[in-house]
């Protein structure tokens, strides 16, 4: 099932989105919100299917044309903002790069930091209120959208709380980053608001791609018109989503509308295959330093545009694309 909100006052008006991304349908005046879907999932969630399947058939006299510029972020504002960095080699290519290690433990348990949690941009809204100066970064990821979460969940039991996946854009702010990281108290200033991918999909809409543990597919990151990635997402992390839900529900229940992310994708042999790359800018400046000695992609400028978007292995769009310009 794929769902989206049109753009409607803070939270976004619910519709059902056909298989194919041409025609939608509003999930009913009951459901005005995803978050209202979320909020009561085991007992709609089936009722939207019939919606779904009757609008892939083309016999719900309900539909109408979508057109994406009026879609919102799915979730325009949640309860909880998880965003992790699982993907260890993304921490290690910046770490080398600036001549240290990893931490001894950092195969223990995911590193997590809780995030800005309202006002989430759509797809296309621009990167907005930021200096150049502060070195402005994407960073490529897919999110996790769960229903509640009992404290204590085991891996297994957090992953089927799932309910949704979707894209998500975080922004960075590198020359912010590590004065921050170095006071050891998390990210702030250098996380602004991040964008959310224009269509939510569900755990099974997404078939083979999704194991139980991950999403697999092909990430591709263009920046400034030329690919910068071509990211393998189901491999390379040694903590599942499952994990990353789990590691924070140890002392926490997690409330439906939650969003989670494992971090910037990445993929090990990229340090080998230069036509895998990054998915964010500070990353591919790492490879740079690691393999010619320089950095040469410069961070974002007015006027840049980013776009990102999953495919399947038949080159099939999975969830939409986020598409942003520097304004």
């Amino acid at each position: 099932m794929k769902l989206a909100s049109l753009k409607s006052g803070r939270d976004g008006r619910l519709v059902v989105v056909s298989k194919d991304l041409s025609s939608a349908a509003f999930a009913g005046d009951e459901l005005p919100t995803l978050q209202s879907a979320l909020d009561s999932w085991d007992t709609v969630a089936s009722n939207l299917e019939d919606l779904y399947v009757a609008l892939n058939g083309g016999t719900t006299s309900e539909a109408f044309k979508l057109e994406m510029d009026g879609l919102a972020a799915p979730l325009p504002r949640t309860y909880q903002y998880l965003d992790g960095a699982c993907y260890i080699c993304h921490i290690s290519r910046n770490r080398e790069a600036r001549g240290d290690t990893l931490p001894a433990d950092i195969y223990d348990a995911p590193l997590i930091y809780q995030g800005i949690s309202h006002g989430y941009g759509a797809w296309n809204d621009p990167i907005v209120g930021q200096k150049e100066a502060d070195l402005i970064d994407f960073e490529a990821e897919i999110a996790a959208i769960t229903g509640d979460v009992p404290r204590g969940a085991t891996p297994d039991e957090a992953a089927k709380c799932i309910r949704l996946f979707c894209l998500l854009q975080d922004t960075s702010l590198r020359r912010i980053v590590a004065p921050e990281l170095k006071r050891s108290f998390g990210f702030l200033t250098a996380k602004p608001e991040s964008f959310l991918g224009p269509i939510a999909v569900t755990p099974d809409e997404l078939g083979d791609l999704w194991n139980g543990k991950f999403v697999s597919g092909k990430m591709h990151v263009h920046l400034r018109g030329e690919q910068v990635g071509n990211i393998e997402t189901g491999i390379d992390s040694p903590f599942s989503y499952g994990d990353a839900i789990a590691h924070v529900a140890q002392t926490r229940n997690f409330v439906a509308g939650t969003i989670i992310g494992l971090g910037t994708v990445s993929n090990e042999a990229a340090t080998d295959d230069w036509s895998i790359g990054c998915g964010c800018i500070g990353e591919y400046r790492a490879l740079e330093i690691i393999k010619t000695g320089s950095a040469k992609l410069e961070f974002m400028r007015m006027g840049d545009r980013v776009r990102m978007e999953l495919f399947d292995y038949d080159g099939n769009s999975v969830m939409g694309a986020i598409d942003q310009i520097v304004a």
